[in-house]
């Protein structure tokens, strides 16, 4: 793509997005046509490049993402002030067989390409056959009663046990819960919390316990279920006199076997891969989403796995993903977390399409159709395998849906549990949080990059200027050196790297 002011994204769009500020009394030329601009367009922002009818539908992506409010004259400025949502709490959809096997037919072509052309990175090998990109000791918490306990444990173990090649440093995953929780919101923290003893990248995990909590150490013991004994340790701090003395003979325990872990070459396809995005701009669905959804279709065309969450910014382009549902079942499924996700919505009176925030509307993000839009880029046109509920690990491989809300840390920690071993985080405006596993930041434009270097690890605004397949193969190349232990994320660097989990229901 030529470097340019501003991109049209698909034939059928009625705007343009400017990618670099743009003038008023400026003269853009678009589809043949001069077009002078009514005002300052700033970057990310749409403008129209043809006059709009009050109720017509704006269209973006070649999919509408709103109605305008009133009349819309060519080169006039196209947001929040003259468009507005077309969403409501219920929609029909429908399984269309035709459009879901022609993306079959892509897909299979992709699988072809990359039959012989996996890249191998260098993992753990685990003793259950899963892999792990990292060889960390963690610490989980059962409740939050016991976190400055484990938080001086880590003070320890960094001063105790140094990182080498072998071994890449200690996490406690601290949180609020695991008592005075009822139903759901207490088996979800139990679930989300058991996915974390066996994450793969975990080499060692200490379960620190107090021991009266309602998430009691031998109810979680039994939910975690059958582990390697040298590998996974439980402290109930309540049963012994000094906790911390006791949990470092634990800790000394689990780092002494993780020196015996060694990386393997193994491919790429092994890979299970999260995608989110946060803190959006009117670029991040026209340079870093899409990005990220070139990779997906690589990453499942290789056999490889990658999960999309954010259900709420799914509201508006869900239909766009029901047509890629490997069959009707998934695609039912699908309606389900769709329809599920807008009733939490509803028990909680809050309406459906209220979700750009304002750094999202600043970005030039409008309308939740907007945004969604932009959001489903990230799983590129890869077929949808599975639909998963919230701490249900992935079984599938291909593209799976999980549910689970938009925000970023809550987001992030149920793809984790979910299995990632790394996720793809994409941003327009920038964002310094951390994930559990290694979180890479995908800026959407340039200016942001250069800005953020402590920050953003991938500049994808290249991809405005430079040939998209070298981009790519540089994006890859990156994804193999954090995979392959290589090379760090900044979020690794920075020791950012946190948990939060979702809760619905009532604390006592």
């Amino acid at each position: 793509m030529e470097q340019c002011k501003f991109v049209t994204i698909h034939p059928d769009d009625v705007v343009a997005v400017a990618i670099a500020p743009l003038g008023k009394g400026e003269v853009i030329q678009v589809q043949g046509k001069d077009i002078p601009l009514a005002m300052d367009i700033p970057s990310g922002h749409k403008f129209a490049i043809k006059d709009i009818a009050e109720g017509e539908p704006v269209i973006k992506y070649g999919a509408p993402i709103g109605v305008a409010k009133q009349h819309i004259s060519k080169g006039e400025h196209v947001h929040g002030s003259n468009i507005k949502t077309l969403l409501c709490e219920s929609a029909g959809y429908h399984y269309n067989k035709v459009l879901a096997s022609q993306f079959k037919e892509k897909a299979e072509k992709r699988k072809a390409f990359w039959a012989d052309k996996t890249p191998t990175i260098q993992a753990y090998r685990r003793a259950n056959g899963k892999i792990g990109i990292r060889n960390e000791l963690w610490i989980v918490p059962t409740v939050g009663c016991v976190n400055k306990i484990a938080e001086t444990l880590v003070s320890w173990a960094n001063k105790t046990f140094p990182t080498s090649e072998f071994y890449d440093g200690i996490h406690v995953w601290n949180h609020p819960y695991g008592c005075s929780q009822l139903g759901d919101d207490h088996e979800a923290t139990r679930t989300i919390l058991s996915d974390l003893v066996h994450h793969p990248n975990a080499g060692g995990v200490l379960v620190l316990a107090l021991g009266c909590e309602n998430n009691t150490p031998e109810s979680f013991k039994e939910l975690v279920g059958a582990v390697d004994s040298e590998r996974v340790k439980f402290l109930t701090s309540q049963d012994v006199s000094d906790e911390i003395e006791e949990s470092k003979k634990l800790l000394t325990a689990l780092h002494k076997a993780m020196q015996r872990d060694r990386r393997e070459p193994v491919g790429m396809d092994n890979l299970i891969v999260g995608f989110k995005c946060g803190g959006s701009d009117g670029l991040s669905g026209i340079t870093a989403n899409p990005l990220v959804g070139r990779f997906c279709d690589a990453l499942t065309a290789m056999g490889g796995t990658g999960i999309l969450t954010e259900v709420p910014e799914m509201f508006g382009a869900e239909q766009l993903l029901m047509n890629r549902c490997q069959d009707e079942k998934i695609y039912e499924q699908t309606v389900r977390l769709i329809d599920d996700f807008k009733q939490y919505f509803i028990k909680h009176e809050q309406v459906v399409y209220e979700n750009p925030s304002p750094g999202n509307k600043a970005g030039g993000i409008s309308t939740l159709e907007d945004k969604s839009l932009g959001c489903i880029q990230k799983g590129g046109e890869a077929i949808i395998t599975d639909v998963l509920a919230y701490g249900q690990q992935v079984s599938r491989r291909g593209l799976n849906l999980l549910s689970g809300p938009g925000n970023d840390i809550v987001s992030t920690t149920a793809l984790t549990a979910t299995g990632a071993h790394i996720i793809l985080f994409t941003t327009g405006r920038g964002t310094p949080l951390g994930a559990p596993v290694p979180t890479v930041k995908i800026s959407s434009n340039s200016a942001l990059a250069a800005k953020k270097p402590n920050w953003i690890d991938f500049d994808a605004g290249r991809l405005l200027a430079e040939d998209n397949e070298v981009v790519l193969s540089d994006f890859l190349s990156l994804i193999q050196a954090v995979a392959s232990g290589e090379k760090k994320t900044r979020n690794e660097e920075n020791g950012y790297a946190e948990i939060s989990l979702f809760k619905d229901g009532v604390i006592l």
